[in-house]
């Protein structure tokens, strides 16, 4: 928590935020050659620009939810690397995955959710809900079935152990890694390539335990920042190439939902943190006058990470079209090693203002920089934890351009316009 930190603590939270991008982009990567591609037959179709699809069957770490930022996840992430790897390919991407899922649910709609698409390449990732639900012979048979069923329509299949995780009580990391041998057991069985997404994770975690910890949403689901790491790890294993996912920035435009009603002349609930509870309102008032605008706030005043944490949760359900977090810099971590509970919490106020699955209302930040102009070691720590915390997690931050000196109303304008007017 805040405590006056030195300006060697800065620079330091710095350095690890930079270890985060540069282990993402090289966690996958145990050579200095390229190895051979697991999956010829893609392979050769991307490089020939013919059209391939690849569908990721798997549970709430391949679907689209909150942890993510609820607009994609890594197999979003997959065809942007596959397109990095052959700019020339021509990629359809389906993302076959949902909450809760073990293998015995992904037999279940196999037929369904991935044979009926004719997928080039399928990839299984399954084992964080096996692992509390399912015994473990009965995952390695099911494993099978799915193989054999996906070669029977004529398509490659990669498997891919799960994340590292928060060592718990309820998935203990011992027990993950019985089912991540299980898998690779499976896979050499039967001749199938297995990348192996566990061990670039841990990579990570072995190099630089903050960086990981950064990579992840709650104990067992990465952020975007994982995401890419399991992209850039999956790709490797199917072409052979290495590639770079650290320049691939939020979505914009940000505010989906909120200028879909702007233009269709609907009225707009925002829940915003102050003081942009009060700025928001003049903002629409000179960039939209038209906009009818019902603004609540969301009380930070006095209030730690735990308390804004438990207020978070009741967001959901509530019907706002806009979420605005703009977390105090006095209650945002900056340490050099952050607390783990304030990691945590800070990461739920995110995770909370999301609505479970795809994106239901918009949700942006602000950083603590535009309201009041960082100028001590400490305000800058601060503005930098958040800034990397909303990137990791695939959510629009609004900052202050480095040197600008303009006053916060008119940045929240400004940038209010230009979402409002993107195409």
């Amino acid at each position: 928590m805040r405590n006056g930190a030195a300006p060697h603590i800065r620079l330091s939270f710095w350095s690890a935020c930079l270890s985060v991008c540069v282990a993402t982009c090289l966690a996958a990567s145990v050579s200095a050659a390229d190895p051979a591609p697991a999956t010829p037959r893609l392979a050769e179709r991307l490089a020939a620009g013919q059209p391939v699809k690849v569908v990721c069957l798997g549970d709430s770490v391949t679907g689209v939810y909150y942890h993510t930022g609820g607009r994609r996840a890594y197999p979003e992430m997959l065809a942007v690397a596959l397109q990095k790897a052959a700019p020339q390919a021509r990629i359809t991407l389906v993302n076959a995955g949902i909450s809760g899922n073990t293998t015995v649910d992904g037999l279940n709609r196999l037929q369904k959710d991935v044979l009926d698409q004719h997928p080039d390449v399928v990839t299984v990732m399954f084992g964080l809900n096996d692992m509390v639900r399912v015994p473990l012979t009965d995952y390695q048979a099911n494993l099978k079935t799915i193989i054999e069923k996906c070669r029977a329509v004529g398509a490659e299949v990669l498997l891919c152990t799960p994340n590292a995780v928060l060592d718990t009580a309820g998935r203990p990391i011992t027990k993950l890694q019985e089912y991540c041998r299980a898998m690779h057991e499976v896979g050499a069985a039967l001749k199938v390539p297995v990348c192996d997404c566990y061990a670039a994770h841990t990579a990570l975690r072995e190099r630089d335990a903050l960086a990981w910890r950064l990579t992840l949403s709650d104990a067992i689901h990465p952020n975007m920042d994982g995401h890419k790491l399991t992209a850039v790890a999956l790709t490797r294993t199917l072409t052979g190439r290495d590639v770079s996912l650290a320049d691939v920035a939020p979505l914009q435009p940000a505010l989906v939902r909120t200028r879909a009603r702007v233009r269709a002349g609907e009225a707009l609930r925002i829940l915003a943190m102050p003081p942009y509870d009060r700025m928001l309102g003049e903002a629409f008032r000179t960039v939209s006058p038209n906009t009818k605008t019902e603004i609540t706030l969301w009380p930070t005043a006095d209030q730690t990470l735990a308390q804004l944490e438990e207020q978070a949760k009741t967001v959901r359900g509530k019907g706002y079209d806009l979420v605005v977090l703009a977390i105090p810099a006095a209650v945002t971590p900056h340490l050099e090693s952050p607390p783990e509970a304030a990691i945590s919490s800070y990461s739920w106020i995110l995770n909370w203002s999301l609505s479970f699955g795809l994106q239901e209302w918009d949700v942006v930040g602000i950083a603590p920089g535009v309201t009041t102009i960082p100028e001590t070691p400490a305000d800058q720590a601060a503005d930098a934890f958040a800034r990397h915390m909303f990137g990791a997690q695939d959510l629009t931050l609004l900052t202050r351009p480095k040197a600008d000196r303009t006053d916060a109303t008119t940045l929240c304008s400004q940038w209010l316009k230009a979402q409002l007017d993107a195409p």
